[in-house]
């Protein structure tokens, strides 16, 4: 179970506020790591969230007992960091919140198990948001169990 992840973004606030738009939940200033980072909270039973700071934040650990620290550094603005999030909107809806803020959005069919609507954050950032009925596609084909007879069909061992 994820509870939280982070990424980067040149406008913070705005992707913070997009992402709790799909949720349904609140974008908040998220001080911890630094000015102009902002958490996007869906608000549900595991209080999950999106950390969204400014681009070229890198996370380092501190000297000592303290918290890792945020560090601005140049750099390429894509990334291999993505996720898959569920929303109660429409397909229809999440395409208008994509056509509002200029950000590509297109619907996907993963391995043919599941649907995922790829929304491209400020066009760099890929999540992978999933309607009610893509969620049960992706619970229905995507466990332990399923994983490995996928491996075992190509002839792939599991690694030890």
């Amino acid at each position: 179970m994820i509870f939280h992840v982070s990424i980067d973004a040149d406008h913070p606030q705005r992707v913070a506020e997009a992402i709790a738009e799909l949720w349904g939940g609140a974008a908040m200033p998220f001080p911890p790591v630094g000015k102009g980072s902002w958490i996007a909270m869906a608000g549900d039973n595991r209080n999950s969230g999106v950390e969204v700071y400014p681009r070229g934040t890198r996370l380092m650990p501190a000297e000592g007992d303290a918290d890792a620290v945020g560090v601005i550094a140049d750099g390429d603005r894509r990334t291999a960091t993505h996720m898959a999030i569920a929303t109660d909107l429409t397909i229809e809806q999440v395409r208008a919140i994509g056509a509002r803020l200029g950000w590509a959005v297109k619907y996907r069919k993963r391995g043919g198990m599941f649907g995922v609507l790829e929304l491209w954050i400020e066009n760099v950032v890929l999540i992978e948001v999933l309607t009610p009925e893509m969620q049960a596609e992706y619970l229905e084909s995507v466990s332990v169990e399923k994983w490995r007879a996928m491996l075992a069909s190509m002839g792939m061992a599991e690694a030890a």
